[in-house]
């Protein structure tokens, strides 16, 4: 089914990343899910294996392959029981280090891009505020130009590596009167004076360490500005395609993963004198998760497709993560329910799965934004296009 998109290439690299996975990364889950910190030497392990560099250029350390090994990484990160693991990587790999790549300057990419795929510097964006939530254009932190130099103030909220990070791409209004064509992007490092961050207590995505960040009269170098000042909002909205279809591609994994559990555990436990697995009504529900699962992957295979030959693909990725995150959470819980009241216990996968899955249909845009979104391309006949540096 998948041989269209998936050479033998991309199976040895699945293989391999199995492998690391269960070698260096299973066994220090659940501590790491127990305490909240994931530990520096595990990012420092992906970097050598290159799997922060898969998708970007070979002169600062990265391997430049299309976009399927990261659907392969994105995947297989799903199956390893924290969700919130894999949000820190993906975070790292696919949220900072996309606007490092895109829009930095040489000296950036050397300094911050090259040490990131490394391993040796953890990234965080920062776009989320206290009060905006999916308002991106509403924000409220300003970077005000004094002589050489920006001063940050503001304040931001739900940023995944906001405690762990060496430095945070930020989202800040240049020029507040413009609203959205006032925005401005820029890197800093996190041992900047003015800078704190506390760590948020969730629901889910326990290993991950979420943040809300105070800035107060943070000095930012002006050569840290990334881009063109007043283009951040272009250039935020062009790389929410690539976020949205990274949440949709975690959802139909995280899915099929739930799935295939159930009917392994279907198949051995015993009700009436016969495996649960025989039961049409239980069959039948797990057939129609399993059908839209699916469909949902199939059609986020295909916008990857188009993604990775540069097309614009917003309508396309919005889809893909209203859909697939809903699918999720569906799947998911009727898959616990499967599992009666061992799918409750927490030494059972699915308890922490079903936690952790409803953040799918809340971050990167919530489902209510998505349709928003589709609404206006739809009814209204709105185009988006993509920003140019």
């Amino acid at each position: 089914m998948n041989s269209m998109y998936f050479s033998e290439e991309h199976d040895l690299f699945r293989k391999s990343l199995q492998d690391f996975l269960q070698k260096e990364v299973v066994p220090h889950i659940e501590k790491w899910e127990a305490t909240g910190t994931i530990e520096r030497f595990i990012w420092k392990k992906f970097g050598e294996m290159g799997f922060f560099g898969i998708h970007y250029p070979e002169a600062y350390g990265g391997m430049d392959l299309d976009l399927f090994y990261t659907v392969i990484l994105l995947e297989e990160l799903q199956k390893i029981r924290s969700s919130g693991f894999a949000a820190a990587m993906w975070a790292h790999a696919y949220l900072a280090m996309t606007h490092l790549n895109a829009e930095g300057d040489e000296r950036i990419k050397q300094e911050y891009l090259a040490p990131s795929i490394s391993g040796d510097k953890i990234g965080a964006l920062c776009i989320t505020e206290p009060f905006g939530g999916s308002d991106v254009a509403g924000m409220k932190t300003t970077a005000t130009k004094k002589g050489n130099t920006y001063i940050l103030n503001g304040s931001k909220t739900f940023i995944t590596n906001g405690v762990y990070a060496d430095y945070y791409v930020v989202a800040a209004k240049t020029s507040p009167e413009l609203g959205n064509k006032g925005i401005s992007i820029f890197v800093m490092d996190t041992s900047l004076k003015g800078i704190s961050a506390t760590k948020l207590d969730k629901l889910g995505w326990r290993a991950s360490d979420t943040a809300e960040i105070a800035f107060d009269n943070v000095e930012i170098p002006e050569e840290n500005l990334m881009g063109e000042e007043g283009k951040g909002f272009a250039y935020m909205m062009q790389h929410f395609a690539l976020e949205r279809l990274i949440m949709a591609i975690n959802a139909h994994a995280r899915a099929e993963y739930a799935i295939d559990y159930t009917i392994d555990y279907m198949s051995s436990r015993e009700a009436f004198g016969t495996t649960i697995d025989k039961f049409q009504a239980l069959r039948h529900t797990i057939v129609d998760h399993a059908t839209e699962t699916a469909h949902c992957k199939l059609f986020n295979y295909a916008t990857v497709a188009r993604l990775d030959k540069k097309e614009y693909v917003v309508m396309e990725a919005s889809m893909a993560k209203l859909k697939s995150t809903k699918v999720a959470d569906d799947t998911i819980y009727s898959c616990l329910q499967m599992l009666g009241g061992y799918g409750y216990m927490e030494e059972y996968p699915l308890a922490r799965l079903m936690r952790d899955s409803r953040l799918g249909p809340i971050g990167g845009g919530t489902s209510e934004i998505m349709r928003e979104i589709l609404s206006k391309m739809i009814f209204d006949k709105r185009k988006y296009e993509p920003a140019v540096k």
